[in-house]
């Protein structure tokens, strides 16, 4: 089939959440397709990856995206009415070449990821929309966490872009869902409403993300690594680090006085800079992230504001490590915790927990190992990304 696959972010290199799936989407479909990428580029790092991005695509047509200048232009959001997350992606040229590739390609369905890019999705096409989480409700979460004007403005994005997600999945063959509990939150902001919803899980690249004896630690001799990862400009992650920095690490470091915690990713914000210093280690990029994962004694992801399947917490699965996450993290990957991953809801829990993992370390290693089977067998990109192939077909 001849698809068009309209992407917000430039799907390579899979180093943050989303784009790890939006880079597995892309394989999944170019193994079985012919694929057609309209998307942007909003890190000019990322350019770099253009030639493997376009070895996977028949046509393929990256707008480039200047994050500070798109949000100024979004404002014109509060000029026409709409979510300002629209005009923040919109693009003359990205629209121009869906235009032009429609009519020359002629496409047989259009599969768009982020609920945002279906503004460019041909109309009367059959739409694959992959919605992963439900975005406007992020902005909901983070209003109480900011005073007036954002607090407003973030209220004001939830209720706009609830009403344009409604509308594009009314108009849907089908649209997707991380979890079935966004699927069910979705539903539940969406009453009245005859939607055709579907849960398409995560997966995690378990050949990618396996111990390697060969692989050496980046950690001083001596020291007990605790590990945070993901990208971290990203407002949940750096809401997670500095909730642990200030209310449960001082207490692990009193009764572990080696502890070290490390936040690793791109982007570090100024708030999570200013976390470094003797017990905390701010790494900003690294190369590979497995190291890190590998030789931790135990990872952490003590988010309050983040829903739906963690990549970071599979992948520090994938790598044998035990980990203490958010309790709603932890449910979203299996409806009984499984060994190896710790449900973790106050500061007590994660500090009783890390504890405990901390203080037996053979035991966190059988965790760790645990943790690494229940990836191999619940958590295959193919057979998870499988659900969207009979709607494919349907076209």
């Amino acid at each position: 089939m001849k698809i068009l696959y309209l992407v917000h972010r430039l799907p390579y290199p899979p180093n943050k959440g989303d784009k790890v799936r939006s880079y597995h989407l892309l394989k999944h479909l170019a193994a079985r397709h012919e694929v057609h990428l309209g998307t942007f580029i909003d890190d000019p790092d990322d350019e770099q990856h253009l030639p493997r991005v376009r070895a996977l695509c028949a046509g393929l047509h990256a707008a480039r995206l200047n994050p500070r200048t798109a949000k100024l232009l979004s404002l014109r959001g509060l000029l026409s009415g709409e979510a300002l997350s629209l005009p923040y992606y919109r693009d003359a040229g990205l629209r121009a070449w869906v235009d032009e590739a429609a009519a020359r390609v002629g496409f047989d369905a259009a599969v768009v990821f982020s609920g945002v890019m279906a503004q460019y999705a041909p109309p009367g096409l059959r739409r694959l929309v992959d919605f992963v989480d439900v975005d406007s409700a992020k902005w909901r979460d983070y209003a109480p966490e900011h005073a007036w004007p954002l607090s407003w403005l973030y209220r004001r994005e939830f209720e706009k872009l609830l009403g344009f997600e409604q509308r594009v999945a009314r108009d849907a063959a089908c649209s997707f869902f991380v979890t079935d509990n966004e699927v069910a939150l979705f539903r539940a902001l969406s009453p009245g409403r005859e939607l055709r919803l579907a849960a398409l899980g995560n997966g995690v690249d378990a050949d990618f993300f396996m111990p390697d004896a060969a692989r050496a630690s980046p950690f001083a001799a001596g020291e007990l690594p605790l590990v945070f990862t993901g990208a971290m400009d990203y407002w949940p992650n750096v809401d997670a680090v500095g909730w642990f920095v200030r209310d449960m690490l001082p207490a692990l470091r009193q009764r572990f006085p080696a502890l070290r915690f490390h936040i690793v990713g791109r982007s570090p914000a100024p708030a999570v800079q200013a976390l470094a210093g003797e017990a905390v280690n701010v790494t900003g990029t690294v190369p590979d992230v497995r190291p890190f994962l590998q030789h931790a004694a135990a990872v952490v992801a003590p988010l309050r504001l983040a829903r739906g399947i963690q990549n970071k917490v599979l992948e520090a699965m994938a790598m044998a490590r035990p980990v203490v996450a958010a309790g709603s993290c932890v449910r979203a990957i299996a409806a009984a915790a499984p060994a190896g991953l710790l449900p973790a809801d106050t500061e007590d829990d994660y500090v009783q927990r890390v504890g405990a993992l901390l203080a037996d370390r053979e035991a966190a290693d059988a965790a760790g190992r645990a943790a690494r089977d229940f990836v191999l067998g619940a958590y295959s990109w193919d057979a998870h990304l499988a659900g969207l192939d009979r709607h494919l077909e349907a076209a």
